[in-house]
């Protein structure tokens, strides 16, 4: 991270690849500048400094780089490269065909790449026309310094389509039609067009370089950037003196321009993709697009949520759109009974599991609630993991369901249609059923969240951990924390009285963290912080740092934890630690039994009244 706006890549530069290849930066230097990658490069957060530091390695050497890419890419740093001037290429036959010590050459006007060694020429995947013109006007700072003062002049409209035009668009393709800034364009799978924003949200890891960004393009001072949210939660809790420092550019920015609560989410205040939704800032129908992969989450509310880069929020917040390219249709339809201590992460890890490594394929995922069951928390498990899932989005059609969530956190008057659905004549790319009657507790392991099994086979392996988690943005929430303490509270029943292993627990947000505090009638009156803290479990502050790898919670070279978060990739929760994932009940009743299980294997026998139906 950086200090400072001034030396925003001097750290990237440093941690470019420094596991993966440390002699990287030498390697660059002695004009080696081709990077040739295979599948699913890139993919999960890529923070700006991933793009950023590439280019500036480069940059430093006196060359450019191109990075050389299969067909699946993540789509955050596919669009951060495009905004910063990196070249990226894709072409499956170059990958397959390439070996160690080629030579390349690159035409940057066509695009075309050659394997001078092989003798052989390649035609990437093509750029829409906006996107070729980004490339060519040299980044999005230059559009957004091309397009800013005409932004100026106008005003958001959002103009929903009538039933003929919304027949033939999927729910997350009526909300971009809705809130186009050009009433003409058409909104189709791989056609770019500018969306106006209800929300443009970055952490204090991603803010810094969108106000680097809005600087640049606005001049700093001209206008109050637009639809601006901050979160403080990535390094906040770390005990860094850099991370105060990085914390503090954020929190100057938000002094400057007047910018405060609830958009302004100080220390502890919460992992924004919990706060902003329970502050009413995220609402059905919205179109939200943030700097972080977990944005996704907010297709839980019935809004499109997608994640995109700090250059990318900066425009937006110069001029109160993005450019946006809706993906290829997918349909999930969920139909069946929810089978006992099944919930959202289960559900989740079933459906990464059957995607394979393909996962989603980059699409956006429309998914049905066919029997009515999957309230929020678990629509929010589900949504928020497209990010893993390498999905563009993940929507629930707002229904009752989401209403009620949003009249139980008091917010009446929501701005948009209470009801949206998919057209009856969209074309779906991949149509597909999911039985959850079939659905069991998961526990994926390493190194990927489709990596799962069923809890009860995982427990005959009788396999042992350091550290137990619960909380992060995917399992933080109220109701996700009251099932994990009514394990507990069962588990103590059957005389499992402490946690042997570290037992923590993350709250979502300030909020929960306050409310877990108080009396719960399904707990007999006792708090569920009361619950966790009878066997051992202590309650940290509301941030996202343990989830990858950050502050004293990190694990370790050679710990290994089972937690509700939502990534176990290689190195993520620490450099050498080792993730597992599972729903808050199968980690609490792991906490409890010292090994990876579900509650099952605690004794505890399923009641509908003591263990379902949370809350709507």
């Amino acid at each position: 991270m950086s200090e400072s706006l001034e030396r925003l890549d001097e750290r990237w530069k440093a941690g470019t690849f420094r596991y993966l290849m440390p002699d990287f930066r030498e390697r660059v230097q002695r004009g080696q500048n081709f990077i040739v990658a295979g599948e699913r490069f890139a993919i999960g957060s890529s923070r700006e400094m991933s793009p950023a530091g590439l280019k500036g390695v480069g940059e430093e050497a006196g060359h450019e780089l191109v990075i050389v890419c299969g067909d699946n890419i993540g789509d955050i740093f596919r669009r951060n490269a495009l905004n910063l001037g990196l070249h990226v290429v894709q072409s499956r036959e170059a990958v397959e065909d390439a070996q160690e010590g080629d030579t390349f050459s690159f035409d940057p006007s066509t695009r075309r790449l050659t394997n001078e060694t092989r003798g052989r020429t390649y035609e990437p995947l093509p750029l829409t026309p906006k996107e070729d013109e980004i490339r060519r006007s040299g980044g999005i700072i230059a559009i957004g310094r091309r397009e800013f003062r005409n932004s100026l002049e106008r005003e958001p409209q959002i103009v929903w389509p009538d039933a003929a035009a919304a027949r033939g668009l999927s729910t997350s393709e009526q909300i971009a039609w809705a809130h186009r800034v050009d009433q003409d364009a058409a909104v189709r799978p791989g056609a770019t067009i500018r969306v106006w924003c209800d929300l443009l949200p970055a952490s204090d890891g991603t803010a810094p370089f969108a106000i680097h960004t809005f600087n640049q393009i606005t001049g700093g001072d001209t206008i109050f950037p637009r639809q601006v949210a901050i979160a403080n939660d990535h390094f906040v809790f770390s005990g860094r003196d850099a991370d105060e420092k990085q914390y503090q550019i954020g929190r100057a920015f938000a002094e400057h321009h007047g910018i405060g609560r609830p958009y302004y989410a100080t220390k502890g205040d919460g992992i924004f993709h919990f706060y902003f939704p329970e502050q009413g800032l995220v609402v059905p129908g919205a179109f939200v697009a943030g700097a972080d992969s977990h944005s996704r989450a907010y297709g839980a509310y019935g809004a499109v949520g997608i994640g995109v880069g700090s250059t990318q929020l900066g425009f937006g917040w110069s001029t109160g759109y993005i450019y946006f390219t809706p993906a290829k249709r997918r349909r999930v339809s969920f139909r069946g009974k929810l089978r006992p201590w099944v919930s959202g992460k289960d559900v989740v890890l079933a459906l990464l599991r059957r995607w394979g490594r393909a996962q989603s394929q980059g699409m956006s995922v429309e998914f049905v609630d066919a029997e009515q069951q999957l309230r929020v928390p678990y629509r929010n498990t589900i949504a928020n993991m497209m990010a893993e899932a390498e999905a563009q989005n993940g929507i629930f059609a707002p229904d009752e369901i989401t209403a009620a969530w949003y009249r139980g956190k008091g917010h009446q008057q929501l701005p948009y249609p209470p009801r949206l659905a998919p057209g009856s004549d969209v074309r779906w790319d991949v149509d597909e059923e999911l039985d959850l009657a079939e659905i069991v507790p998961f526990i994926a392991k390493p190194f990927a969240p489709g990596n799962a099994f069923p809890a009860d086979e995982v427990a005959r392996e009788r396999l042992v951990f350091d550290r137990a988690y619960i909380g992060s943005c995917t399992n933080g929430g109220y109701d996700d924390l009251l099932e994990a303490a009514l394990v507990i509270r069962a588990g103590r029943e059957k005389g499992y009285e402490e946690a042997p292993k570290p037992f923590v627990i993350f709250p979502g947000s300030g909020v929960v963290k306050r409310e877990i505090e108080h009396s719960e009638p399904r707990l007999d009156g006792d708090s569920i912080a009361s619950v966790f803290r009878s066997v051992g479990g202590e309650i940290r502050e509301s941030w996202c740092g343990p989830c990858f790898g950050q502050g004293p919670d990190a694990l370790k070279k050679g710990e290994t934890a089972i937690t509700s978060f939502n990534r176990n990739w290689q190195n993520r929760m620490g450099v050498g630690g080792l993730g597992y994932l599972a729903s808050p009940a199968v980690v609490a009743a792991s906490a409890l039994l010292g090994f990876m299980a579900g509650p099952e294997a605690l004794g505890i026998q399923w009641d509908p009244e003591r263990f379902g139906d949370i809350t709507l």
